[in-house]
């Protein structure tokens, strides 16, 4: 799990400049209907966190929770288009500092502990998977090399 974490350490550290530099005008734009702009697809890594969060949490004292969300719905509700960018940045990277505290202190008994999702995983599988699926949207809305994420 120490990898994980390291992992996810780096990514916030690499990638918060990088959205820092969007500009606001490319941030907020949406191109293409139906679809969310980059301040929207950062959104929904903030709502990846949260579930996240119960998730790694959750999954420690509960048997096999089950813990979904649907993403459209909770990117609506939050109305991120109309969120403070410096603040929607910030809430990103203090969400991802506090899930980095968490699998810290997840012991290596609770990391095998099973979550369902739309199918069962360890904690420490979802912890690995989630950094993947960062990756694989960070990448998207900054308009880098696509990382593959199933």
């Amino acid at each position: 799990m120490k990898e994980t974490i390291n992992q996810l350490r780096s990514i916030i550290d690499k990638y918060q400049s990088l959205l820092r530099q969007i500009d606001p005008v490319a941030f907020e734009a949406n191109p293409v209907p139906n679809k969310w702009s980059r301040k929207e697809e950062l959104g929904h890594l903030i709502d990846s966190a949260l579930s996240n969060i119960r998730r790694f949490v959750v999954g420690q004292y509960e048997e096999q929770p089950y813990i979904v969300y649907n993403q459209d719905k909770w990117v609506a509700i939050s109305n991120y288009r109309h969120y403070n960018n410096d603040d929607l940045i910030q809430l990103w990277v203090l969400l991802n500092k506090h899930i980095c505290m968490i699998l810290e202190n997840t012991s290596s008994e609770n990391a095998g502990r099973i979550v369902q999702t739309q199918e069962l995983h360890s904690i420490e599988w979802l912890a690995q998977d989630y950094n993947k699926h960062l990756l694989h949207h960070l990448h998207h809305l900054l308009g880098f090399e696509p990382v593959a994420y199933p």
